[in-house]
C-alpha cells in the first residue's frame, strides 16, 4: 500500500463510489477497527477521507473478496502489512548494522503470519473443490446409469 502524493479529501459517499462499497460498509469497517475513523471527525459532522483511506479500503475489499476472511483475520492480515510498511521505512532510514537484520527478521515473521492465513484459506478451498468434484462424479455416473436404463 504505497503512499500517494496528492492529498485529496472525500466524503463518505464519494469514497464509497470510488471503491465500490456502501457508506454503511465503510462505517462498519471503522467500528471494527479495519479502517481508522477520519482524523478530526466529530459527531454530527461529515466524515472526510483522503487518498490513503482509498488505498487501504480498496486493499481491504480486495482481500475480503479474494480470501473470504472473517473481519478479525482480515484485520490481522492488514495490520501485518502495515507493520511491514513501517519496517521498510525504518530499514531505509538506517545505514547498516545489526538493526537491519532485526528489521528483516521482524518483516519475515509478519510474512509468515500472512502466509499462514492465506494457506488456511487455500486448504479450505481445496477441500471444497474435492467435495464438489466427488459430487459431480457421482452425478455423472447417475446420468450414465439412467441413460443405459433408458430413463
Amino acid at each position: 500500500m504505497g503512499a500517494i502524493a496528492n492529498k485529496q479529501s472525500y466524503r463518505i459517499g464519494e469514497l464509497a463510489g470510488l471503491v465500490g462499497a456502501s457508506p454503511r460498509t465503510i462505517r462498519y469497517y471503522e467500528e471494527r477497527g479495519l479502517l481508522p475513523a477520519p482524523a478530526g471527525h466529530t459527531k454530527g459532522q461529515h466524515r472526510t477521507y483522503d487518498d490513503t483511506d482509498v488505498v487501504r479500503l480498496r486493499e481491504l475489499l480486495r482481500l475480503r473478496d479474494l480470501l473470504g476472511l472473517p473481519l478479525e483475520e482480515l484485520k490481522d492480515l492488514l495490520e501485518a502489512e502495515e507493520a511491514r510498511a513501517l519496517l521498510r521505512d525504518r530499514f531505509r532510514a538506517i545505514g547498516s548494522g545489526g538493526e537491519r537484520r532485526e528489521i528483516v527478521e521482524q518483516a519475515l515473521a509478519h510474512i509468515e503470519a500472512q502466509l499462514t492465513l492465506v494457506r488456511g484459506r487455500e486448504q479450505a478451498l481445496a477441500q471444497l473443490e474435492r467435495e464438489l468434484a466427488a459430487k459431480r462424479k457421482r452425478l455423472r455416473a447417475q446420468l450414465r446409469a439412467l441413460a443405459v436404463k433408458g430413463n
